[in-house]
């Protein structure tokens, strides 16, 4: 009898930008201050990707270190997804550039999904379902993001917010370790006119001005009234569905957004915030890049050891919402 097909994550690895701008910096460029900003959003610093450093470069580099923590070659994935809602360009999708950045010459499948802030749980998922029917063995999972090349920098409550970053996952088929315990998955596209960006790709608008206006819009107060218990939701849900509950996860890493949302969501849920990772404060909001570059970091960094559960959660537009129960 052939055993159960499990899903188990090899290895993660980031990469942020060199350029990093401060508070001090937005206070030079918009009417704001340092404590306005850390007060409302608890971010105090991000990163800002070079006009020619795309998205997909992000993705290369953060896609090298976790194919290096997995111990594999480029050329042993046979699957490449990437989160993002802020491509290189409509086509090819960002995951073709990054294909041919790792200078594969195999006809690996390699796609785009687009979930805005959810777009790497919601990756999760697809993976999952991929190496558990047997079609695929070894999937790169990316999230990457340069949501300051559409930011107005003129608008004092969202300029303050976005930042740039890459984070990537890899996993295999097992028949021996199961690391993905669960999945939740959710949206409601009566709310997309709350939190949308019409624009063109990172590769092809310099700044957000060369994209004639195409700038991330945003009701704030709108959507922090849906993130929150959305997010809670999708949390109850996850751990529900991995047959677990609260005392057994290690930690929580919610989407980086604003520190109000994620100290709102740890109360809904009940957990005290010395349970929930933070990093907010150095990268701002980087959407789908939040989850994989948090967790990675409390990997790195020693929050997570080998054999720890941990929930990840987020709520992005369209709106989109999910979790993941994970083994490390």
């Amino acid at each position: 009898m052939n055993k159960k097909i499990g899903t188990e994550i090899l290895g993660t690895g980031s990469y942020f930008p060199k350029k990093i701008l401060t508070n001090a910096d937005l206070e030079e460029m918009v009417d704001t201050s340092d404590e306005w900003i850390r007060t409302r959003t608890g971010i105090k610093e991000r990163r800002v990707s070079e006009k020619n450093e795309p998205t997909s470069e992000l993705a290369y580099k953060a896609s090298i270190e976790a194919l290096k923590d997995a111990g594999i070659l480029p050329e042993q994935i046979d699957l490449i997804i990437i989160a993002t809602m802020t491509p290189d360009m409509l086509v090819p999708s960002t995951a073709c550039f990054l294909h041919k950045k790792m200078g594969l010459t195999n006809s690996v499948p390699s796609f785009d999904l687009s979930a805005a802030c959810s777009g790497f749980i919601y990756g999760i998922s697809v993976a999952k379902a991929f190496i558990e029917s047997g079609l695929y063995k070894k999937i790169l999972l990316v999230g990457a993001e340069e949501l300051t090349k559409f930011t107005d920098w003129t608008d004092r409550n969202t300029c303050i917010l976005f930042g740039d970053g890459a984070g990537a996952m890899v996993l295999s088929a097992s028949e021996e370790s199961d690391n993905v315990l669960s999945v939740f998955l959710g949206a409601d596209g009566s709310y997309s006119d709350l939190l949308f960006l019409p624009a063109c790709g990172t590769a092809c608008c310099e700044t957000a001005d060369s994209a004639n206006g195409h700038t991330i819009k945003m009701q704030g107060r709108e959507v922090f009234k849906s993130a929150v218990p959305k997010m809670a939701l999708a949390a109850e849900k996850a751990l529900s569905f991995s047959g677990k509950e609260l005392k057994d996860i290690k930690l929580f890493i919610p989407h980086q957004a604003n520190m109000r949302i994620i100290e709102a969501v740890a109360k809904k849920m009940g957990v005290s915030m010395d349970r929930v990772f933070v990093n907010v404060h150095k990268t701002g909001n980087i959407s789908a890049a939040t989850t994989i570059t948090a967790l990675d970091e409390a990997i790195k960094t020693g929050r997570l050891q080998k054999g720890d559960l941990v929930e990840l959660m987020a709520f992005g537009s369209g709106f989109t919402w999910g979790a993941a129960v994970i083994r490390i």
